[in-house]
């Protein structure tokens, strides 16, 4: 296990691996002149492909921002977003939407489920909105995620017979089903009680080591940023500290060295130069 706090190099790669999700000097401003605000800083980051990642930070620091400009929810001022081998910070409108619907899933911390459709119904909208039909092959992989998350006696069920926890696990599947290179969860345990919290991150943690999904959440939780594979930690629109097979306490120390480091600005993120690094 390894956490690291750090000043990080522009144009390096936060870990090894082949990206499924990337960021080169990814920038985002708001306002003009003395009221710009910086959200994002010039963000260099890789996400590998197959795994699970969660983004964490403090109110503000630019983690939701990071992920709205990856999937393609906002348009960057500067630096370069890619999907696969796709740029998606050239892409106009139009491509945008196609890339989203075709190739990218998402989780919200709203359900978002369609009230008169059933589980199923919900689940399989994504490919009907996209013109195809529910094919053999859909109907099996629909029959794996079914499976996995453990939706089968509530297929027929609508969204106001289910518990919270089991509606996000249709919205999962539904996130899923047409088998997206990566799935972006904002906070997709924000509404739920500690129990369905942990029953839909086990999911989503299955989902890539079962299913071979890539997943990117953002979570202001240390139990539930321990669930992923790797935390990438943020502070002031900058990358600011990776964590290597997290646990709530090797995500807690992280979080008490960034705030070492922004308390402290001739040593920390704001005054550092070069790589500065905090182990905890």
């Amino acid at each position: 296990m390894d956490t690291t706090v750090y000043q990080p190099i522009p144009g390096t790669a936060a870990s090894p691996g082949t990206p499924a999700v990337r960021a080169r000097s990814l920038t985002k401003l708001y306002g003009k002149g003395e009221a710009t605000v910086r959200a994002l800083d010039g963000v260099d980051v890789d996400f590998e492909k197959g795994a699970f990642t969660a983004i964490m930070g403090p109110s503000g620091s630019g983690k939701s921002t990071l992920m709205h400009l990856l999937a393609g929810l906002d348009t960057a001022s500067s630096g370069q977003g890619f999907i696969g081998d796709t740029e998606i910070t050239a892409l106009g409108d139009n491509e945008l939407t196609r890339l989203r619907r075709d190739r990218v899933g998402f989780v919200f911390q709203s359900f978002n489920l369609l009230p008169m459709f059933t589980a199923e119904q919900n689940i399989t909208l994504p490919i009907e909105l996209a013109g195809r039909k529910v094919d053999t092959e859909t109907k099996e992989w629909l029959a794996t995620l079914v499976q996995t998350l453990g939706l089968g006696a509530r297929l027929t069920h609508r969204p106001s017979e289910l518990s919270g926890g089991q509606q996000q696990r249709v919205a999962i599947a539904r996130a899923l089903i047409a088998k997206p290179e990566v799935v972006f969860a904002d906070e997709p345990t924000g509404n739920l009680d500690s129990r369905s919290g942990a029953e839909v991150l086990s999911f989503l943690r299955r989902s890539v080591r079962e299913l071979g999904r890539t997943i990117i959440m953002v979570t202001h939780d240390p139990t539930a940023a321990a669930y992923a594979d790797r935390v990438i930690l943020i502070a002031d629109g900058r990358i600011a500290g990776d964590i290597d097979d997290p646990t709530p306490e090797s995500v807690l120390a992280g979080l008490d060295a960034l705030r070492t480091l922004e308390s402290d600005p001739a040593d920390g993120l704001a005054g550092a130069t070069g790589p500065t690094a905090v182990r905890a």
